[in-house]
């Protein structure tokens, strides 16, 4: 018998675990479905949901996040109409953080889609449901500013991301649809002037999903990477498939479809772009991307790229340094076979390399995906290997995840005691078996972090009335809308309002933020690495590496501090090479770090 190759007993390992992972998936949603073969969300079902079940210990931070909505003045509703059982009704949408304006207050544009793709060209231009922009106030309430700004897309919206594309100094805005994308030029002064023809960033008619802006050569011209789902057609409508066993319309099932190719727009530094995807190496063309994220898994100054694929394998790509990306899912151990959604990256477990996050469809649990990278170094000796492991069941994320169908997600510090928390936004892609026009709603999760051997702890029934409610939940965003130290996030519910949620941290450690701006580097500084080391504690960030589901987080890290009353160092990682250490920050501000003008550290 001829001896396999190391390749070939890893795609055989790997197959085999796929079809063990399927086979329990299977059960486990049959188990759930019943005789009737109907899922009811949230059901205990013994042996199963149950097994890793944890108490809430002593201890935990007390924080409420409140619906601060309506106060805010935020007035936003998601999709007009019944749906009509068609895919690209049921994905979206998202939302963007960012300070268009600069006047040190975060923004919040909110994407819509107008109603069922039933709709005339009429009713799309008469519909409520288009996209916001919403100017912070800074005051605790924000102004609609979208006629003015002239950012109201009115279609099918997906994804929302802010960079400075032309590093002038104003954050511009790209916008993926069902259809064609936009790209809005910030022209500073309160309006945007939509350049998506003349910048090159107009790709035909499809279902594009995520954006990630990311400077992937490191000229310091920020580049563009748009994930695309599948190639829809209503020629599905009518059709019944099976999705485990669950019967649902074919036109609602992302497997009825092909896969559509992804796009990296690499920035041209004159204000246009050339697709350069294929060349690349990352058009990702067996994928059904629905998010990416751009992040420095290896540590060695190059962005890589994460992409989140529903129903086919995820794929890493490892930035090459010279333009091209080589293919490590496999290797690297997160190629997984799943309905991958959103993506939340950070070091939850303190080692300073970046985990991730992936959050998944129904009885496949959320995934985990710690970074091995600096045990792996120890054991070869300076080895550059990319390598995770899923490690959800063991921290408290797994089984816990298995009657939910996880979307927008983060890692954010929301008590400040220094260890990254978590997020999770949740909501059925099942019809409701008494009004098949509405889509299974669910309740959001939020995870504290205890410690890095005992993981997270689900802390949503302590965390305000929110968690009780149940929504659709789709994008999430996050960001301190209100300078006052914490992360608050804002949540996109498909076919329902949108929610402010104001962190109110009644036993809360102290905090840093920090403002960057780049000058060799891309202005917005997306990719910049910080090391902080405060009370001997060293935490890392990467600017823009989260992102979520269709949404984006504010371009300003933030730190929890715990009790610490100074933070001894504070080392920024420019994009461009430079290296910024500062020592003796006080804590409990806002930071402005400006790239320094040559290569002095």
């Amino acid at each position: 018998m001829p001896r396999l190759t190391r390749r070939r007993r890893l795609l055989a390992y790997t197959g085999a675990a796929a079809v063990l992972f399927l086979g329990v998936t299977v059960a486990i949603v049959v188990r759930i479905t019943g005789s009737d073969e109907v899922y009811r969300p949230g059901e205990e079902i013994s042996g199963l949901t149950a097994t890793l079940a944890r108490n809430l210990p002593e201890g935990y931070p007390v924080v409420t996040f409140t619906d601060v909505t309506a106060s805010a003045g935020i007035a936003f509703r998601h999709f007009e109409g019944r749906r009509s059982s068609q895919l690209p009704e049921d994905m979206g949408s998202g939302a963007a953080w960012g300070d268009f304006d600069n006047d040190g207050w975060q923004d919040l544009y909110v994407v819509n889609a107008a109603g069922p793709l039933t709709m005339t060209e009429a009713e799309v231009a008469a519909s409520p449901a288009h996209a916001r922009l919403y100017r912070n106030n800074g005051d605790g309430t924000f102004a609609d500013v979208t006629g003015q700004a002239g950012v109201g897309f009115r279609g099918w919206g997906m994804g929302a991301e802010w960079a400075d594309a032309n590093n002038d100094g104003w954050l511009d805005l790209f916008v993926t649809t069902y259809g064609t994308n936009v790209f809005y030029r910030n022209n500073g002064d309160g309006t945007f002037t939509d350049r998506t023809d003349a910048a090159g960033l107009r790709a035909d008619s499809g279902f594009w999903a995520g954006p990630a802006w990311g400077d992937y050569d490191r000229d310091g011209d920020i580049d563009l990477y748009v994930t695309g789902y599948v190639r829809y057609s209503s020629t599905a409508t009518g059709a019944v498939s099976r999705h485990y066993d669950v019967e649902e319309p074919a036109s609602v099932n992302p497997s009825s479809f092909p896969p559509e190719r992804n796009l990296l727009y690499h920035n041209r530094g004159d204000g246009t772009f050339q697709e350069v995807a294929a060349p690349a190496g990352v058009m990702n063309v067996e994928g059904r991307g629905l998010e990416a994220a751009w992040a420095d898994f290896d540590r060695d100054g190059w962005p890589d790229l994460y992409v989140a694929n529903d129903v086919s394998d995820n794929v890493l790509y490892r930035n090459l340094g010279n333009g091209t990306f080589a293919d490590v899912s496999h290797q690297a151990r997160v190629a997984d076979y799943r309905g991958a959604m959103g993506i939340a990256v950070g070091d939850w477990d303190g080692d300073t390399d970046l985990d991730m996050l992936v959050t998944h469809w129904i009885a496949q649990e959320n995934a985990l995906y710690s970074n091995k990278l600096l045990e792996l170094r120890e054991k070869e000796g300076g080895s550059s290997t990319i390598q995770f492991m899923d490690e959800a069941d063991r921290f408290g994320l797994g089984q816990i995840a298995l009657d939910f169908v996880g979307w927008g997600t983060a890692f954010l510090d929301y008590d400040n005691d220094g260890r990254l928390d978590l997020f999770v936004v949740n909501g059925s892609t099942f019809q409701r078996r008494d009004d098949p026009t509405q889509l299974v709603p669910m309740t959001d999760q939020l995870f504290w972090n205890r410690n890095t051997q005992e993981g997270f702890f689900d802390v949503s029934v302590v965390a305000g009335e929110y968690f009780g409610e149940q929504y659709v939940g789709r994008g999430a965003a996050f960001a301190d809308f209100d300078n006052d130290g914490d992360v608050d996030v804002f949540i996109v519910n498909n076919g329902g309002p949108g929610v402010l949620l104001r962190n109110d941290a009644a036993t809360a450690g102290t905090w840093l933020q920090v403002r960057l701006q780049g000058r060799s580097s891309n202005r917005a500084a997306i990719g910049t690495q910080l090391r902080l080391v405060a009370a001997g504690t060293e935490q890392i960030r990467e600017v823009g590496a989260q992102s979520s589901y269709l949404s984006q987080n504010a371009l300003v890290p933030h730190f929890g501090l715990g009790t610490a009353s100074l933070v001894d160092t504070l080392e920024v990682r420019w994009h461009s090479g430079i290296t910024q250490t500062l020592v003796g920050v006080q804590p409990a501000q806002i930071l402005t770090v400006v790239e320094p003008e040559d290569r002095e550290r």
